[in-house]
């Protein structure tokens, strides 16, 4: 098989830039929170499961909650302690700090946003 220096110079760059993408794609130094965020659809994509969690603050004029929750496997994200926006602030109404819940939750233009926030049984 005869290869041009030309041919080998473009399939070489196209391993290099191939070889860069996979080892930035594995690079563990960005915490999970920024990486799915980055990572996200910017469509709205609803989660199937619902995540247990336990409220550590609820903002209901900020229209916000921070949930210490497992994970979030159909995004992919593991647990952690973090604050998600609400689709509705009434989902706030009957949450204190110290409750256990599950809820769902989908991404909207890289925004984690709440739909739905249960007791636990």
């Amino acid at each position: 098989m005869n290869i041009s220096r030309k041919s080998f110079a473009i399939i070489s760059i196209a391993v290099a830039a191939l070889s860069v993408g996979i080892s930035v794609a594995q690079d563990k130094s960005v915490p999970d929170a920024a990486h799915h965020k980055a990572t996200t659809s910017a469509s709205s994509a609803e989660s199937g499961d619902t995540t247990s969690a336990e409220v550590r603050k609820v903002d209901k004029e900020g229209k916000k909650i921070t949930l210490k929750h497992e994970a979030i496997k159909s995004l992919d994200m593991p647990g952690m302690t973090m604050v998600f926006k609400v689709k509705d602030a009434t989902l706030l109404d009957n949450v204190k700090a110290g409750d256990k819940v599950k809820f769902r939750v989908i991404t909207e233009s890289g925004a984690y946003i709440v739909t739905e926030l249960l007791p636990a049984k």
